[in-house]
């Protein structure tokens, strides 16, 4: 017996904000609207898990522990991360030095991510 991972849950303030924020950055498309939440899949051609966007009454406070690492697709890092900033992201220090082959940033919401260097 195991699990199977079912989705990955995103707690925020402006639940619509955010779903909008994700939908663009991913690639995404809402799914469902479930208890003031949103529910957000992948769009067509897309891969990765489905996104729970969870009404919450505060606002983040600390450093997530857990967090989404994103590959650009179709075009290098730095034109990702300027597509991402050109949404609303926002670059975040979280202790990650200057050397380091990934660029942090953070959704309008204050959420880290990292975005890597493309693959092939």
């Amino acid at each position: 017996m195991s699990s199977r991972f079912s989705s990955l849950a995103l707690d925020a303030l402006d639940v619509d904000a955010q779903a909008r924020f994700w939908t663009q950055a991913l690639g995404y498309r809402f799914a469902e609207e479930f208890d003031g939440g949103i529910s957000l899949a992948p769009g067509d051609g897309v891969q990765g898990p489905p996104l729970d966007i969870i009404p919450v009454p505060e606002s983040k406070t600390a450093k997530l522990r857990l967090h989404m690492d994103l590959v650009p697709y179709g075009c290098s890092q730095e034109e990702e991360v300027e597509r991402l900033l050109a949404l609303e992201a926002v670059r975040a220090d979280v202790g990650q030095g200057p050397d380091v082959p990934w660029v942090v940033l953070a959704d309008p919401e204050g959420n880290e991510f990292c975005v890597l260097a493309a693959r092939d």
